[in-house]
């Protein structure tokens, strides 16, 4: 019975790691047969999860996104990866925090105390803004949809006596607060409005085809709206492999625009273009850079120096 448990688990940690296994590919894997392979992949439906049959020359299954959520494995740095985002986003102000806790709880009960000691390690203090307002998380997920799928969306805004009907474009962070950028279909004009401030009214509206921003980019419209003229003299643009909401929590004159949950584009300035290549640093991510040219030169000459350091070379 233990020798089967061991090779359950295993047969649904090679499932969760690629979208399609041949059926003679995963019995090599486990070293077993094609029946005890179709035999474990019965046992593993019994207890929920959703895995369907490949048809085809090779045959073969695919574990597949059902109504309730399995039970999942994870490896060692995945599971401290997902403990250190729990903890973050406890801190979010994204209105999820009770939940990210409970979740953190949740994980670390079933740890192994190698990995608890890691994440017990990271400790994290909050320090709130004065002006900082908390979105319910159900507010920004319906914004997001909105966003993504174009569909038009009505809601009632605070200080506003009758509903707004809107396209939504963008949702961005900016200060520590979170904002909808959107085309006001009734005043037929842009406007930017604040998330905490809103509640979305169902049905979604029909789709609507994408407009072209004012400037043509999420940063500069932000900054002619929120700050008039520009303040640094050295602007740039890069994408991080980070979500929104994390990138927000350390970026007070930038302007952050979600992508897809866990990448973003940030738009920031900087005394020099070093600096700003420096800066970009601390957000510790993967960085594509859109521009401008400048930007991606200082980025090289930062490596270069860094470099040198690193090998304790003089200056040239």
């Amino acid at each position: 019975m233990r020798k089967t448990s061991t090779r359950l688990l295993s047969l649904l940690s090679l499932l969760q790691a690629r979208r399609d296994w041949p059926g003679s590919v995963l019995a090599e894997r486990l070293e077993v047969s094609d029946r005890t392979v179709r035999r474990d992949v019965d046992r593993l439906r019994e207890l929920g999860y959703p895995i369907a049959t490949v048809k085809g020359p090779d045959g073969g299954y695919r574990l597949e996104a059902g109504s309730n959520l399995p039970p999942l494995l994870f490896d060692d740095d995945q599971a401290v990866a997902l403990a250190i985002a729990l903890r973050i986003a406890t801190t979010a102000g994204a209105g999820i925090e009770e939940a990210a806790a409970r979740a953190l709880i949740t994980l670390r009960q079933v740890m192994p105390s190698r990995l608890r000691h890691r994440i017990d390690s990271l400790q994290i203090t909050a320090v709130e803004r004065s002006t900082a307002q908390r979105v319910d998380s159900e507010v920004l997920m319906a914004l997001s949809v909105a966003v993504h799928a174009r569909e038009e969306l009505r809601f009632d805004y605070t200080g506003s006596s009758a509903p707004r009907r809107t396209q939504p474009h963008h949702l961005i962070t900016w200060g520590g607060r979170w904002y909808l950028i959107a085309w006001d279909l009734d005043r037929d004009d842009w406007r930017t409005f604040r998330a905490d401030r809103i509640t979305p009214r169902v049905p979604a509206g029909p789709r609507f085809t994408r407009r072209e921003l004012p400037g043509g980019e999420v940063a500069a419209f932000v900054r002619s709206r929120f700050q008039g003229a520009e303040t640094w003299p050295c602007q740039g643009e890069v994408v991080l492999d980070l979500p929104a909401a994390t990138v927000s929590r350390y970026t007070h004159d930038g302007v952050v625009e979600e992508l897809t949950d866990d990448r973003c584009k940030l738009a920031l300035g900087s005394w020099s273009w070093k600096a700003l290549a420096a800066e970009l640093g601390k957000y510790d991510a993967d960085v594509e850079v859109i521009g401008p040219p400048e930007l991606k030169s200082a980025f090289s000459q930062l490596a270069d120096r860094y470099t040198r350091a690193a090998a304790g070379a003089p200056s040239p």
